[in-house]
């Protein structure tokens, strides 16, 4: 186990610090764009990238890649929602999506304004439609990028703290410890698992601001 982690560590490792930084700044960008969030696993990303940090200016350049990043492809997001919001909503990808989750959307950026901006980027699916959404909305973009960025700043600084912080640790005990490898994986389990209880403790709390509400109720 150690000798293959290892190798895999390695591997990210060997590839240049600033080309690894910009990579990984580059596929914030992809996340956050257009929906393509929800194929392309940010998370992932930032965990296997932060594995191979070694310094703390590598420390503090991937969490700085990673927000400007992030940031750079919710302004995408915002401005085509500004531009071409309808006709994505109206498009094939808009359309597989389900009109339930734009509804879902709208309603929780209409109840919830700043906070639902912040919120959504720990959450699944809204962390993707919710730039679209705020571009179709009144809201400015001065105030969206002010809720936004300290929600990127503080998804980037978790998930690389962790990554590097497993990683280094395996590192320094690998030669000594024989089962180093698997409280490595062991670690990054854990991480994931709180990830997952904590969105779902959000999603819970937040789930009654997403709810339109009846159609009757609406007319009324």
């Amino acid at each position: 186990m150690n000798d293959l982690l290892g190798s895999l560590l390695d591997l990210v490792q060997s590839v240049d610090p600033v080309l690894r930084t910009l990579l990984a700044g580059l596929a914030m960008v992809l996340e956050t764009s257009v929906l393509l969030g929800l194929v392309v696993p940010g998370d992932t990303v930032a965990i296997v990238s932060s594995t191979a940090v070694a310094t703390p200016s590598e420390f503090v350049a991937l969490i700085a890649a990673l927000m400007i990043g992030a940031l750079v492809g919710e302004s995408v997001g915002f401005a085509l929602g500004r531009r071409f919001g309808p006709a994505i909503r109206r498009s094939a990808v808009g359309r597989r999506l389900g009109e339930r989750n734009w509804v879902r959307a709208e309603t929780y950026l209409a109840r919830r304004g700043g906070i639902a901006v912040f919120v959504s980027r720990f959450l699944p699916v809204l962390h993707s439609l919710i730039p679209l959404t705020v571009g179709m909305s009144p809201m400015r973009y001065r105030t969206f990028l002010a809720w936004t960025a300290p929600a990127c700043l503080l998804w980037s600084t978790a998930y690389v703290s962790v990554g590097a912080g497993a990683a280094g640790g395996y590192r320094e005990v690998a030669d000594r410890l024989h089962g180093a490898g698997y409280l490595f994986v062991a670690a990054i389990v854990v991480f994931a698992v709180a990830v997952v209880v904590i969105k779902r403790i959000v999603h819970s709390r937040e789930e009654r601001h997403m709810t339109p509400p009846p159609e009757n109720d609406a007319e009324a």
